[in-house]
């Protein structure tokens, strides 16, 4: 499984990848896995704000629906456009075209507060 250096990860099984005070969230290579074959992403939360692990939308797969949370605090700005006509970006390339929401975060240090690679991967036992 691929969990790159460069994103932070929550116990949940999203990832951020942090750019000033933009961040990019989507869920991990294990997560969509774990999912198998994604169908359908609904997210229906832009312009608003939700404190950390706050559910900002679900993930729906051939077998179950999960939900999905907010990393840390902030406001949604963007959704990923491609995901609703292409779900399955979710499970080809999850930490680039399959990429869920970006948004506005109320602290960027919070996002280092978040586990590094190595500790994710401990979590899940890769």
């Amino acid at each position: 499984m691929n969990f790159p250096d460069n994103l932070r990860y929550t116990k949940d099984h999203e990832w951020v990848r942090l750019d000033g005070d933009i961040a990019v969230i989507g869920i991990t290579d294990f997560a969509q896995r774990e999912l198998g074959d994604i169908v359908y992403v609904e997210i229906e939360t832009v312009g608003k704000s939700f404190s950390a692990e706050t559910i900002f939308g679900t993930v729906e797969a051939v077998k179950t629906v999960s939900d999905l949370y907010l990393p840390v605090s902030g406001t949604i700005t963007e959704l990923n456009p491609a995901l609703t006509t292409s779900p399955e970006l979710v499970n080809s390339d999850p930490y680039n075209e399959g990429w869920m929401i970006k948004m506005k975060v109320d602290n960027p240090a919070d996002v280092q507060s978040l586990m590094d690679a190595s500790a994710y991967s401990d979590v899940v036992g890769v």
